[in-house]
């Protein structure tokens, strides 16, 4: 008798678990998936539906964001932990930056965008034919967008860049989806990389995904080891002053490392941090006044020369670099960088490495910089 009662509850423990277990939302992920670079975002597959996380890039001990991604087509599992949930695939999105517009043209999935932020800086061919013809809006300002057209063009996500202690004004108060894309804060380029395969889980595009950031990380390692070898490191400049400052990469952001990776010692490599960070002039002066290469990027129809960027600001003339003319110049008006780079770090380090040691890369015809004219 007791043998047979013993059985009994053992046969109702397994069958409970097994109702359990069977339900919409179980509590139990089947798998993560192995993030190799990013520290930004966490993936978990359920039965039903997707749990990815994104960490908050200014307090580690914080989620950004927690999305629940459900197939459109399906009903939504009960007993959901507390989340966004997102109907996936997305449908008529709402873009605010151009590096999202370029990833979203790689996956092939650009046609659902139906409103962008600033389209003037948008490369994206899909999306400047849709602005042209009409099937796109243009939304106005990145900070301040058009909430009323977005409601007119029945926008149903959003997608966005994260910033410290900002919201998203009368956008919140739609209620819809807002996809915070933390890419620019990772630490490392491959990291960034890396976040294709977090939009590509709201597209079901994670197979496509997966073999454009393996085709990236196999070139970026390929070009890194070319210069591991290099016996000197010439020291580098980025950027110029743009107001009262001058915006420098931190030490620990991922600009830092594709100086590193491109055999280069970084002027402000101890400087702490993983974003941007304003100095003064006197103060970028004072440090890197003897900088072999000296990097500028500019937006302008004419290129720049040595007598514009002194005209510009007639103190730029006292750096090393300006008197030895050895200033390379990006004009981001007329090549893709700031559609490219971000997903494909290994176009970036191989000019780089092309200014910083030509010699490992004979007739290489570089893809954004070239040396400034004199």
């Amino acid at each position: 008798m007791k043998q047979q009662v013993f059985f009994i509850l053992v046969l109702l423990v397994f069958y409970t678990s097994c109702s359990k277990g069977s339900k919409q939302g179980g509590s139990e992920a089947t798998y993560s998936d192995t993030i190799r670079y990013a520290a930004g975002f966490t993936v978990k597959h359920y039965p039903s539906y997707r749990e990815v996380e994104v960490r908050d890039p200014w307090d580690s001990t914080r989620i950004l964001q927690r999305y629940l991604l459900v197939d459109r087509n399906k009903d939504i599992p009960e007993n959901l932990p507390e989340g966004t949930i997102v109907r996936v695939p997305l449908k008529r999105l709402a873009v605010y930056s151009s590096v999202h517009c370029s990833i979203l043209e790689q996956l092939k999935v650009a046609n659902e965008v139906v409103g962008v932020c600033e389209p003037q800086y948008i490369d994206s061919p899909v999306v400047q034919k849709g602005i042209k013809e009409g099937s796109v809006t243009d939304l106005g300002e990145a900070t301040a967008p058009n909430v009323e057209k977005m409601i007119d063009i029945n926008v149903e996500v959003i997608l966005v860049s994260p910033f410290e202690n900002a919201g998203y004004g009368p956008a919140e108060k739609l209620g819809l989806p807002i996809i915070e894309c933390a890419d620019y804060m990772e630490a490392t380029p491959l990291g960034r990389a890396e976040w294709i395969r977090f939009i590509a889980l709201f597209f079901d595009k994670e197979e496509e995904a997966d073999k454009i950031f393996r085709e990236t990380e196999s070139a970026y390692l390929d070009i890194r080891k070319l210069a591991a070898s290099v016996e000197k490191r010439p020291t580098v400049l980025s950027e110029k002053k743009f107001g009262a400052s001058w915006f420098v990469p931190a030490g620990q952001s991922y600009m830092a490392v594709l100086f590193a990776d491109a055999g280069a010692s970084y002027s402000f490599a101890d400087l702490d941090g993983a974003g941007s960070t304003p100095l003064s002039f006197e103060t970028v002066l004072d440090k890197a006044i003897h900088a072999d290469y000296w990097l500028v990027k500019y937006n302008l129809a004419e290129e720049m020369d040595y007598q514009a960027l002194k005209t510009e600001y007639t103190p730029y003339s006292s750096f090393d670099a300006f008197k030895n003319k050895t200033i390379y110049t990006c004009n981001t008006g007329k090549v893709p960088y700031y559609e490219e780079f971000p997903m494909h770090p290994d176009y970036l380090l191989k000019d780089l490495v092309w200014v910083f040691h030509p010699e490992l890369l004979p007739n290489y015809k570089p893809r954004y910089f070239r040396k400034m004219i004199e």
